[in-house]
């Protein structure tokens, strides 16, 4: 199997999407239209999936304005992931990737418009999703159905036109790269958390949940604020 980086680099949407499956679990319309508008963005700026010392270097940056399936087709076609600290997460609710160059803050945002891209999708596909998907009551049927509109569409995906998509060049102001922080011992549970996420209460360190203090968490509607509570 060819790797990720010569995939990307010789342009195979449909190779790139089967280590997409496998990453994220399913193939979908926006898996597949993340690595479509990735491909577009990297074509634009002129740059390659990111490798061993670009990744380490963080010299490429992925900001993704949603967390959905688009954000996976993101991070498996750039490289750019939450654990290289190369993925940047704007809650803003859009399709939208830009993906900037550290070295210059050059970037290309590439958005794709939801409403625009309906028809890609054979006749009855959204209210098959809505109801196995949003509502959760589909057949197993109904469930084997949509996964096989969901292939055929997500292959439409990969090779759309470029006039699909709103591209524009952008300059991004600088971003602090990810600090190496020491760690301390919570006085609580023992456990070692990040100095930057620590609290003092009377002296002695403890981890958010254990000092009662409120988090901030991402989950599916993207970043709340995690009620106060203790260990």
């Amino acid at each position: 199997m060819l790797t990720l980086n010569r995939l990307v680099a010789e342009g195979n949407a449909e190779g790139i999407l089967e280590y997409a499956r496998e990453f994220h679990g399913h193939v979908c319309p926006y898996l597949a239209l993340g690595i479509r508008a990735s491909l577009i963005a990297m074509e634009e700026l002129g740059v390659g999936r990111l490798d061993h010392s670009s990744s380490v270097d963080e010299s490429l940056l992925a900001i993704v304005e949603i967390n959905s399936c688009f954000t996976d087709g993101v991070q498996v076609a750039t490289g750019c992931t939450l654990g290289n600290n190369s993925l940047i997460y704007l809650d803003l609710g859009k399709t939208a990737l830009t993906l900037v160059k550290r070295s210059t803050w050059e970037g290309v945002r590439v958005y794709a418009d939801a409403e625009r891209l309906r028809k890609y999708y054979p006749p009855g596909t959204t209210e098959l999703f809505n109801r196995v998907v949003r509502e959760r009551k589909g057949s197993a049927e109904e469930r084997k159905r949509l996964w096989e509109l969901w292939e055929e569409v997500a292959k439409a995906m990969l090779h759309l036109p470029r006039d699909e998509f709103k591209i524009k060049r952008v300059r991004v102001p600088p971003i602090e790269q990810a600090p190496i922080v020491e760690s301390v011992r919570c006085a609580k549970c023992g456990e070692l958390v990040m100095e930057t996420r620590a609290v003092h209460v009377n002296g002695e360190p403890l981890c958010l949940r254990c000092a009662g203090e409120a988090y901030l968490a991402v989950v599916g509607r993207g970043i709340v604020e995690i009620e106060r509570r203790g260990c």
